[in-house]
């Protein structure tokens, strides 16, 4: 058995990398201050986007969303109660994620299923799930032309998109 000896172990960090480190928080933190003092703009909040382009409402439907004992999730006209799709598991991925969001919302501020989702189809082409119980709204654009279609299609068949 050969054994080895070390007398010291040093652990040595490079300057370059560690300087570059603190070059890149260094920057983050004075991008951070200016958009704070008001050197940069905010991003766009999609309500007020909306309200300064003029844009408005051309399609809209209520939603209701239910988890059925197989682990579908079934989609129901809120008004109606028709049914407007099923997703078994594997299926409907973006739609359980941001409903499951939503859903944990109320369940944090102690409320139910009571009232329903509203899908609204803005003339800018927008397309916006809104919980009105918590105020919370996910602009499903913002995940990709396919997670938006799956949306689109609950809507009412009247409006052209």
């Amino acid at each position: 058995m050969i054994v080895r000896e070390y007398e010291k172990d040093e652990v040595t960090v490079q300057k370059v990398p560690l300087m570059l480190m603190g070059g890149i928080i260094a920057i983050s933190l004075v991008l951070t201050a200016s958009v704070q003092l008001g050197f940069f703009e905010r991003s766009a909040v999609p309500e007020v986007a909306r309200a300064q382009s003029g844009a408005e409402v051309i399609n809209a439907r209520t939603l209701r969303f239910f988890d059925e004992p197989d682990g579908t999730v079934r989609v129901e006209d809120g008004a109606t109660a028709e049914v407007l799709g099923r997703f078994g598991q594997g299926e409907g991925g973006f739609i359980r994620a941001s409903v499951r969001s939503l859903v944990h919302q109320r369940k944090i501020r102690g409320e139910g299923p009571k009232v329903a989702f509203e899908l609204t189809e803005w003339s800018n082409g927008d397309l916006t799930l809104h919980d009105p119980v918590t105020g919370v709204s996910i602009e499903t654009a913002a995940f990709g032309q396919p997670n938006r279609m799956v949306f689109a299609n609950m809507l009412p068949a009247k409006a052209a998109r």
